[in-house]
């Protein structure tokens, strides 16, 4: 995030410091914040209600929420005293206020980079899967209905040749640009500032300044913005409509960028070929009109999946921790609005 010229508000903790983390991480970070910290795990590893998280963010320094974890501005307001950093597990910040949170000097960190390979990995496998129709073939067999090979059944399109239209290229959009340019794909992105010459270079990537622009010429439409007010719905219905007949659209960012009732609406008529999907407007709540199509392949936000990716995350949020604990900075903190 941006750094600034205002001084973190940061505090020496006398002894551990009582952690709360909301929901089940893996065992090795569980076990080293154990012997760090005060710390309070969540057996039942269950999304903590609105009253449970204002109970917790009364009773500890530090609190170690994830994306399942909507901290809104009152209950920041609401607080103890005693509550000093919300330590997020995960890039994104889009759940925590962090305007409230500024008002009341407490620290926001998260964790960014860690899962970059991972979600551009998974990115790229859904790329791959929803052209050539591999949710339409996994249904055919398990259907049982395969009668094995024929030179017509199931024919997809082969990605190589193809325009890939990558909107927000942060690190996972470049390092999207970076797979797809060893699969021969053509890559224009959208941004809110152009890359470097350089950088554009090494990825074989051409900027487009105009969104509605680059929607309209892409094969393939791939999705890498943080949700805000600002990208809420980016791909509106009328932008659906710009896309190519038969052009595909992948998220591995956040649900709420599509507006998904467009996005069903022109999958049913056939204005565009398909659909990869990691993430969805109302998580866990997925519209069975998305699952039942045989165009669409429907992941349950995988795209950090790794354990390599959360033991990562778990070491940056300790290290968040301790730099805290310490009267120091942490590495990680997010200053946004802060200018």
């Amino acid at each position: 995030m941006t750094v600034v010229n205002e001084p973190p508000q940061t505090r020496r903790v006398a002894g551990k410091p009582r952690v709360v983390v909301t929901r089940k991480l893996l065992p090795v970070v569980e076990a080293r914040m154990a012997e760090l910290f005060d710390a309070e795990f969540n057996a039942e590893d269950r999304a903590l209600t609105r009253d449970e998280l204002i109970a917790v963010m009364g009773r500890c320094d530090v609190l170690v929420p994830t994306v399942t974890d909507q901290i809104d501005g009152r209950m920041i307001a609401a607080a103890g005293e005693r509550l000093g950093l919300i330590a997020s597990f995960g890039a994104g910040i889009d759940h925590i206020d962090l305007a409230a949170a500024r008002a009341r000097k407490i620290i926001v960190t998260n964790t960014p980079g860690v899962f970059t390979d991972d979600t551009a990995d998974m990115t790229m496998a859904l790329i791959i899967s929803v052209p050539r129709r591999m949710a339409a073939g996994v249904r055919v067999l398990l259907s049982g209905q395969w009668q094995g090979w024929g030179p017509s059944d199931l024919l997809g399109h082969r990605i190589g040749g193809k325009v890939l239209g990558i909107v927000g290229m942060g690190r996972i959009g470049q390092a999207v640009a970076h797979r797809a340019r060893a699969f021969g794909l053509e890559v224009l992105y959208h941004n809110r500032h152009r890359l470097p010459a350089a950088v554009e270079t090494m990825l074989g990537a051409r900027y487009e300044a105009d969104l509605d622009a680059m929607v309209a010429k892409a094969d393939i439409l791939s999705l890498h913005c943080p949700a805000s007010p600002e990208t809420h719905h980016i791909l509106s219905a009328e932008r659906i409509g710009l896309m190519k007949p038969g052009a595909y659209v992948v998220n591995t960012a956040r649900g709420t960028l599509i507006d998904e009732e467009a996005l069903i609406a022109a999958l049913q008529a056939g204005r565009i070929g398909g659909a990869g999907l990691d993430v969805f407007n109302h998580e866990p709540a997925v519209d069975p009109r998305l699952l039942a199509h045989p165009n669409v392949v429907a992941m349950p936000h995988l795209g950090s999946s790794t354990i390599e990716g959360r033991e990562a995350s778990g070491e940056k949020v300790i290290a968040n921790i301790r730099f805290w604990a310490d009267g120091h900075r942490p590495p990680d903190q997010v200053l946004e609005g802060w200018a």
